[in-house]
């Protein structure tokens, strides 16, 4: 049997820089802790500059501080307009969860909004920039989500925060599945992967605006979960280790909730190559960016 893989086995990461959305806590926050210590120059990329910086004075290395509102095209516009020079890793990790219904700047449902629109403009915008790969962050909750292409708003459904979570990590996979595609048929070296955390204790469970579910969660975080750290290892792993493109990882445990990350299945609807693309092209026009 393989010895399971740490963050002891992420090569160096000297000389590359590193987009971490979300960074400021949870998972985006280990993730850019353990890039950082290995060498390489993370950029926290966050809503709230002021919790930034207060996350970035708790890391040793090599780290900044830059604003991206992934609730707002503009602000994406604006983080993306402004890079310059190369970017080896992008790690899409911002997201909610199960929050109640709302909607972006731009109108759309916010989680879906937020968890893939946000992240398809970014990561198109930025895609002349990158060298090595873009991580795109799921959930095993992908598997309850569907995307229902004609109603991705929850305009013409009775709105379910469970349901739209759901359809907005399966819209993840979804999004990492095209992007290889793509990148592949234009011979690009550049790698898009995937992976999702089983279940780990951070504050992302923690806005759900039910207060039963909100103590479900936080007794689950308490005596169940496995900690942001050891959530962060499939992104990492992904992120860091020498594996094909189009690879989606997760942990390795009983039913994926916890343990050493491992390239893990997706659902049916998470492998559909025509909703895939059917997807990206809703993306573009709802978004602009293409």
């Amino acid at each position: 049997m393989s010895t399971p893989w740490t963050t002891a086995d992420i090569p160096p990461q000297a000389g590359r820089t590193a987009v971490v959305t979300g960074a400021n806590s949870g998972l985006g926050l280990a993730t850019a802790r353990a890039l950082a210590a290995a060498g390489a120059h993370v950029v926290l990329a966050v809503r709230d500059t002021g919790r930034g910086e207060a996350a970035a004075r708790s890391i040793t290395g090599d780290v900044e501080v830059r604003r991206l509102d992934l609730a707002d095209l503009s602000s994406v516009r604006e983080f993306a307009g402004s890079w310059t020079g190369d970017l080896d890793l992008l790690v899409n990790n911002a997201g909610i969860m199960m929050v109640p219904q709302g909607r972006t700047a731009d109108g759309f449902e916010l989680q879906f909004g937020t968890n893939h629109l946000g992240h398809f403009a970014l990561t198109v915008q930025l895609l002349p920039h990158i060298t090595d790969r873009v991580v795109t962050v799921s959930s095993g909750l992908h598997r309850n989500g569907r995307v229902v292409l004609d109603d991705l708003g929850w305009e013409r459904r009775s709105y379910s925060p469970t349901g739209a979570y759901g359809a907005s990590k399966l819209a993840n996979l979804l999004f990492a599945l095209e992007l290889q595609r793509r990148l592949t048929a234009a011979g690009s070296t550049v790698r898009s992967m995937a992976a999702h955390p089983g279940y780990a204790a951070t504050n992302l469970q923690s806005h759900t605006g039910n207060r039963l579910m909100a103590v479900a969660m936080k007794l689950g975080n308490r005596f169940v979960a496995q900690s942001d750290a050891d959530g962060a290892l499939p992104t990492l792993f992904v992120a860091t280790a020498d594996l094909p493109g189009g690879s989606y990882a997760g942990p390795s445990g009983f039913q994926e909730g916890r343990g050493a990350p491992t390239l893990v299945g997706r659902s049916q609807q998470a492998s559909d190559v025509q909703l895939a693309q059917d997807l990206w092209a809703a993306s573009e026009r709802l978004t602009g960016v293409g």
